[in-house]
């Protein structure tokens, strides 16, 4: 511990001035105006891995953005662990909601406000200056082995193919990733498991064009409301999902496993308090750390149509879109509950309008063992380094490749993130703590040291 944070106090400056030139770069996935930006990040990734110690550091190809690899492979006998991370970041929009400019980090409170700051640049970039630290103070103990990649935000469609074209290459014991949350740092936690996503876009069309409203309003189906129509009976008033078979494969928690899930750190008031609600929503019958980490959800991620530019414009629109997304939990399936969704949605829609259904892309849900000698190493790892056992939680998000990992190269994943659920992922004014990021370079060249002691053993 002590040659850990000396390394770091020596050279944090520069950690931090080196996160900052990561994250002033634009590798937003979703919008190809921003491709020349992306494609400058995967060069800077590659560099840092380089200049770490990484041998055999490669900027793979993709059919779109590519993959950075690099690996460090000490002695063949040692266990291998492969990190995952990725390096293109969310849209910023809407820009006018961020109190500083989303690509320019700024450090207020402790705290850095950037577009990728948590997800996922400071997060995979703590594993790179871990690993830099583990070279110079030659306390390497395992063989490590990068792979991150640039499509992560918009489904990581290339990555099964290159995984899977690569399993030789990509060979290890344990995959690691840190692009999820901890309850706190008073109270470090570990993610068990992930949800799942389906994730799709409707299409609702009336008439062959934009309508006067006066003239037609009354007399043609407004393709806006028809849609709001639609969405609303998503849910019944228990807030229930009403697809039919939409819950017939869920995976019911034990009253054990549930009253051991809401025993961890749970602040309500203070969770309002941060979001600026008045009160929780969501499925009865369950709690907010339940709805949010053990039950699938159904929500609109944006609805548009119409006129929506300054002034009045009187229309009755010829379309309207929406974005949904649902995150499903074990044992659900991503293309079953696609398939489900669709069938439903175009069932409901009235006579005078017509639906389209197009799918995005999806993921599996996941439940990572808690007896495996990588979780073990990554509990000695926090009480080491926070002086506290971690607790158990599961995240509410999606990684969709922690499925695509256990299918192909047959290896389980530890979720070892150092996030807050208040660091407004995907939205405006996102922020990570530079404790948080100093934390978990410090921590994880313990798991390293863990994990090859126990598979010793």
């Amino acid at each position: 511990m002590q040659a850990i944070k000396k390394y770091i106090e020596d050279n944090k400056q520069r950690f931090l001035d080196e996160l900052f030139e990561l994250l002033r770069f634009q590798s937003v996935s979703a919008d190809p105006k921003y491709k020349a930006e992306v494609l400058k990040t995967a060069d800077y990734v590659a560099q840092k891995l380089r200049e770490a110690g990484a041998d055999q550091v490669e900027i793979c190809e993709t059919a779109g953005y590519p993959i950075v690899y690099g690996e460090k492979i000490i002695d063949p006998a040692l266990p291998t662990v492969l990190i995952y991370g990725h390096y293109d970041v969310q849209p910023p929009d809407p820009l006018e909601l961020w109190h500083t400019p989303p690509f320019e980090p700024t450090v207020r409170d402790g705290k850095i406000y950037a577009r990728g700051a948590c997800d996922d640049k400071g997060q995979f970039y703590m594993h790179v200056k871990a690993f830099e630290l583990m070279m110079q103070t030659g306390t390497l103990a395992c063989n490590v082995k990068f792979m991150i990649e640039g499509e992560e935000e918009v489904g990581s469609a290339n990555l099964g193919i290159f995984v899977r074209a690569n399993q030789e290459r990509l060979k290890a014991d344990v995959v690691l990733i840190s692009d999820t949350s901890m309850i706190s740092m008073e109270h470090p936690s570990i993610e068990t498991g992930l949800r799942g996503l389906a994730y799709l876009e409707v299409e609702v069309t009336g008439p062959n064009r934009d309508l006067h409203s006066g003239v037609y309003g009354g007399a043609v189906a407004n393709p806006i409301t028809m849609l709001c129509k639609m969405i609303a009976s998503l849910h019944d008033e228990e807030n229930h999902i009403t697809i039919p078979e939409f819950y017939d494969k869920v995976a019911e928690l034990s009253q054990d496993e549930r009253d051991a899930l809401n025993a961890a750190p749970y602040d309500e008031e203070e969770y309002k308090k941060d979001l600026d609600i008045a009160e929780v929503w969501g499925e009865q019958g369950y709690s907010t750390l339940e709805r949010t980490g053990t039950r699938p959800t159904l929500e609109v991620n944006g609805i548009w149509g119409g006129y929506i530019g300054e002034g009045a414009k009187t229309v009755l629109p010829s379309k309207a879109y929406a974005k949904i997304s649902m995150r499903l939990v074990p044992h659900q399936s991503s293309e079953e509950i696609t398939a489900i969704f669709t069938r439903h949605f175009e069932s409901i829609a009235p006579a005078g309008v017509t639906v389209q259904v197009r799918p995005h892309h999806g993921g599996e849900p996941v439940v990572t063992p808690t007896d495996s000698i990588a979780y073990r190493a990554a509990e000695k790892a926090i009480e080491t380094a926070f002086g506290k056992q971690a607790i158990p939680t599961r995240g509410g998000g999606s990684i969709p490749i922690v499925a695509l990992f256990e299918e192909v190269l047959g290896i389980k994943t530890v979720l070892l993130g150092f996030g807050l659920d208040s660091d407004a992922l995907h939205s405006p004014n996102e922020k990570y703590d530079i404790f948080n990021y100093y934390k978990g370079i410090e921590t994880l060249p313990l798991f390293h040291r863990y994990y090859a002691e126990l598979s010793a053993q």
